[in-house]
């Protein structure tokens, strides 16, 4: 087996500190970390010290790790990748960017200055005051072919697995991912939203919300869809779905997930009475 390579990362975010704890326990060395600026880069050194890594910033990087990890904003990639190809030290280098929406070429710069270079981009989620463990989740990888088989070894050594996708297709990989946390988070928002209105407080209605969350996703992991949906519509109950709409009037912003997630519900999950709910909702 190659050795493996010193890994730079570029950007400190919630996904930059996560990436960089996990690769060092995953046996890799973080020679450097590059903020953004001389204050973010002081902001930076005790997880720098942790890791025994150069924190610097954009004025005096050095980026001599063979594997350089852009972890900026996606509106970012390009533009710093811009910036680095001035360096002239990119023959031999490679760099992975982990948007989850934009495709290899964002690195194109570098990309004519000798780099190998790939979108490495991981189906999991990273918020302020969590750290994901890399281990079983599933990394999409799109790029150069050796950019893409550096990335596959990083991935195996997370414990985590990985699956080629093609360039054309990352914006709608994207929006799956969407569904799965930050619109489901939107949901669930949603459900506080009616709880409200049933004169439940929002900390007690998330409070008594997580048992059956959680059994719908046991549910759901163990049955797939059709045997993890319950409620109302499975059984074409019209009378109760129309009271909920009624109910709903009160917080339109709410009615109006119902009726979308309850017209997904129609046309994809097993339900009694569909004609007959298709009136009701449309009414």
């Amino acid at each position: 087996m190659p050795t493996k390579p010193t890994i730079a990362i570029v950007g400190l975010g919630r996904l930059g500190t996560a990436l960089a704890l996990q690769l060092a326990r995953a046996g890799y060395r973080i020679a450097e970390i590059v903020s953004r600026t001389p204050a973010s880069a002081r902001q930076a050194r005790p997880l720098t010290q942790t890791l025994k890594a150069r924190s610097s910033h954009h004025q005096n990087m050095s980026l001599d790790a063979g594997l350089i990890w852009l972890c900026v904003p996606d509106r970012q990639i390009a533009v710093v990748a811009n910036d680095l190809a001035a360096l002239h030290i990119w023959k031999g280098k490679t760099v992975f960017h982990s948007s989850g929406a934009l495709d290899s070429d964002t690195l194109s710069a570098l990309r004519k200055r000798g780099a190998s270079v790939a979108s490495v981009h991981p189906m999991m989620t990273f918020v302020r005051g969590a750290v994901p463990t890399m281990k079983g989740i599933t990394f999409a990888l799109e790029g150069d072919v050796a950019a893409v088989r550096l990335a596959r070894r990083v991935v195996r050594d997370f414990g985590a697995r990985s699956f080629l996708i093609r360039k054309q297709n990352k914006a709608a990989y994207h929006a799956w991912g969407a569904f799965a946390s930050p619109l489901l988070v939107a949901a669930l928002v949603a459900a506080e939203q009616a709880a409200r209105s049933a004169g439940v407080k929002t900390a007690e209605a998330r409070r008594m919300m997580l048992p059956i969350v959680c059994q719908t996703f046991v549910n759901y992991a163990a049955l797939g869809p059709a045997g993890a949906f319950s409620g109302p519509l499975v059984r074409g109950d019209t009378e109760i779905v129309r009271k909920h709409l009624q109910a709903l009037k009160k917080v339109p912003e709410a009615r109006a997930v119902y009726v979308a997630l309850a017209r997904s519900a129609l046309r994809h999950l097993p339900v009694e009475n569909r004609r007959q709910l298709e009136k009701v909702l449309k009414a």
